[in-house]
């Protein structure tokens, strides 16, 4: 089972601003963080004002902007409309880069299998339960029925106890089945080491446990950590209420980058085309 890194109990503050000196790299999560959670995770829907404001982001950071996310790049591509910016999906197990380079971790067939077929028979024995299916990893939530959690969490522990190749993350009302060696914090990590990430400071949003390990490796790198929501405890040093804080929050980031050493490329954009200026916007 994977385990979460320490965490910290101090009281968290609202987020900095960039500075003009600073050079950002954004990580940002995305159910919980940038969108609402839903019954059903196929459910959710990107409004096209955040849309047009990540796609302005991903230009005044010049390239800096990453999604960090549980889901599959694919369902990423479906969700946001296979965008320019780099993309880490099933907690980094498949990553494309902003130039389109894609990598993917190498799972043993035989162990995917297993896996597989262990959580399809356990989701068919816990009522309340809702499966999804990533392909490579496999989640099982109790977002309509969470008085099943105590139970969800004991039974998928002793699944993944006779399991190889793959461990057990466990986030709100979730319980997923990944392969062994990745997380959020490693892939992190691994972008900071090549442009055009690489030589900035990291920042990042997410609200749920897996998103612990990338907390650890942003304090690491001296940058700022954004806890979403009131879990706790936690390893990140500041904190935004809800995705619609998330939101109001990253315009005004966009502001305090309009202005700055990165805005390059004149960004002024409008909902339509797809970068810069956010729709609604009031400078």
């Amino acid at each position: 089972m994977s385990q979460k890194p320490a965490t910290l109990s101090a009281p968290l503050s609202a987020p900095p601003l960039p500075q003009p000196e600073q050079h950002w790299a954004l990580f940002l999560d995305v159910d919980g963080c940038l969108l609402e959670f839903a019954d059903d995770p196929a459910a959710v829907f990107v409004p096209p004002a955040l849309q047009a404001l990540l796609q302005a982001l991903h230009g005044v950071l010049g390239g800096a902007l990453a999604l960090v996310s549980g889901r599959g790049v694919k369902d990423l591509d479906r969700l946001f409309g296979t965008p320019a910016w780099a993309l880490a999906g099933l907690h980094g197990y498949d990553l494309r880069y902003d130039d389109g380079r894609q990598r993917e971790i190498t799972v043993d067939a035989a162990d995917q299998a297993r896996m597989r077929a262990a959580v399809q028979g356990l989701a068919a024995r816990l009522e309340g339960v809702q499966l999804e299916d990533k392909l490579h990893a496999m989640a099982l939530h109790c977002r309509r029925a969470p008085e099943r959690l105590p139970a969800l969490r004991e039974a998928a522990e002793a699944v993944a106890a006779g399991l190889s190749g793959y461990e057990l993350q466990p986030g709100n009302l979730v319980m997923e089945f990944k392969p062994t060696g990745m997380d959020k914090g490693r892939v992190v990590d691994e972008l900071m080491q090549q442009p055009p990430f690489a030589g900035r400071s990291p920042v990042y949003l997410g609200d749920d446990l897996t998103d612990e390990h990338a907390f650890a490796a942003v304090n690491r790198a001296g940058g700022v950590s954004v806890r979403v929501g009131e879990r706790e405890p936690t390893q990140a040093r500041f904190t935004l209420s809800s995705p619609a804080a998330v939101q109001a929050w990253l315009e005004r980031v966009w502001d305090a980058l309009g202005h700055g050493p990165d805005n390059t490329k004149g960004v002024s954009i409008d909902a339509d085309s797809g970068g810069g200026q956010p729709p609604d916007h009031q400078p």
